[in-house]
């Protein structure tokens, strides 16, 4: 498969697709800032994901009721998480100057998507602070599937998380992503980003893939076949083996 170029990156990866989904929208905007949203989305979403796995013990404590989980929680987390990855303060982004660094697209979807994740945080409060049961299913891809389904409904951007070995249906790789996943699961880790323009040119698709992390084997690790706590089988991976994506589509001219 054909790669227009591949950038260097450093933090947590993730396969964004970003879709402008309705044709109401007169947009036009050039690769550098469709690439630099689309990137800093991904950082976004992964440190959600990172900072639901940072409470997975608190989430999934079976004695405790009231949790403190609460969505301002979340963001003042999600907010340092995302300053130590980009050191972008998300709290001072609107006096921050237009910049190449925090372009104009990305000014407004990245406080879109912290409102639909503290959406997804506040509707899980009832199963958060639910005593006497342990694992809660509030995981970092259901997170993630949740807040970038909400994230997609109200804005021109969709995203996606997806894996060549989805457990949700909803995670199946398109024909592209499928592609994507395939060449880089051949490949030695590197935290890394994909940028490639499709459609004769009209879309920027940039894919941001996720490794595995120790924490990760609980569940996705070995022996394989094996249930885990949410009784799937286990798939048998290692540290450092590719887990799959976020993905970003971004028409750069939609009129």
């Amino acid at each position: 498969m054909k790669k227009a170029w591949i950038a260097w990156t450093a933090g947590l990866v993730a396969i964004l697709a970003v879709q402008f989904a309705s044709v109401e929208w007169v947009w036009a905007v050039d690769r550098a800032e469709a690439e630099e949203t689309a990137r800093l989305l991904a950082k976004l979403l992964s440190a959600g994901r990172l900072v639901v796995e940072q409470n997975e013990a608190l989430i999934d404590d079976p004695h405790k009721g009231d949790k403190g989980f609460t969505p301002e929680v979340f963001e003042q987390q999600l907010i340092q998480q995302f300053r130590k990855m980009t050191g972008i303060d998300l709290s001072k982004l609107q006096q921050m100057p237009v910049s190449i660094t925090v372009p104009p697209l990305a000014r407004e979807l990245l406080p879109a998507f912290v409102m639909a994740s503290k959406e997804v945080v506040s509707e899980a409060q009832v199963v958060i602070n639910q005593r006497g049961i342990g694992y809660k299913n509030f995981i970092p891809a259901t997170y993630g599937s949740q807040a970038a389904a909400r994230f997609s409904k109200r804005s021109h951007v969709q995203l996606k998380q997806t894996t060549l070995q989805p457990r949700n249906p909803k995670n199946e790789p398109d024909e592209y992503e499928a592609s994507v996943l395939k060449w880089l699961s051949g490949r030695p880790r590197a935290e890394a980003y994909v940028s490639e323009l499709t459609e004769e040119g009209r879309t920027l698709r940039v894919v941001m893939p996720i490794y595995y992390v120790k924490d990760c084997l609980q569940c996705h690790g070995e022996p394989k076949g094996d249930l885990d706590i949410s009784g799937y089988p286990k798939e048998g991976h290692r540290e450092g083996d590719l887990a799959g994506a976020i993905t970003v589509t971004a028409p750069l001219d939609l009129r």
